[in-house]
């Protein structure tokens, strides 16, 4: 069960992720930098309701350091959306439909992440 200090956090996080989403859409001018603001805080809403962000940053990084396959799924998910976000934030020119594409749905999978460790429906 989540404690109300990482739930407030978590929902915080995922907020700030639409948020940011959504002032991308309306300025495409920005969407770059918004996107990435957007995808690091859908990130953060997902550390949030797992745990202790610190902890899970750290079995992370260790985990796709070793490079190896990797057996639980939510620890391949958290490897994966940690290397779409260092792929997006290094891509000097980055394809905004394609970008708005995977942080949408990254915020989407963290509404989902999000929900069901609260076990409430989060309001759009």
């Amino acid at each position: 069960m989540m404690d109300e200090y990482r739930k407030g956090w978590a929902l915080r996080y995922l907020r700030e992720a639409r948020a940011e989403l959504e002032a991308a859409r309306k300025m495409p001018y920005m969407a770059p930098s918004l996107v990435l603001e957007a995808i690091r805080k859908a990130r953060n809403a997902i550390y949030y309701s797992l745990g202790e962000p610190a902890f899970i940053e750290i079995v992370i990084r260790e985990t796709a350091e070793r490079a190896q396959t990797i057996e639980d799924p939510v620890l391949k998910c958290l490897v994966e959306i940690e290397g779409t976000i260092q792929r997006l934030a290094q891509v000097e020119e980055m394809d905004g439909e394609r970008a708005m594409k995977q942080a949408g749905d990254l915020v989407q999978l963290a509404s989902d992440i999000v929900e069901t460790v609260i076990g409430e429906k989060i309001e759009d």
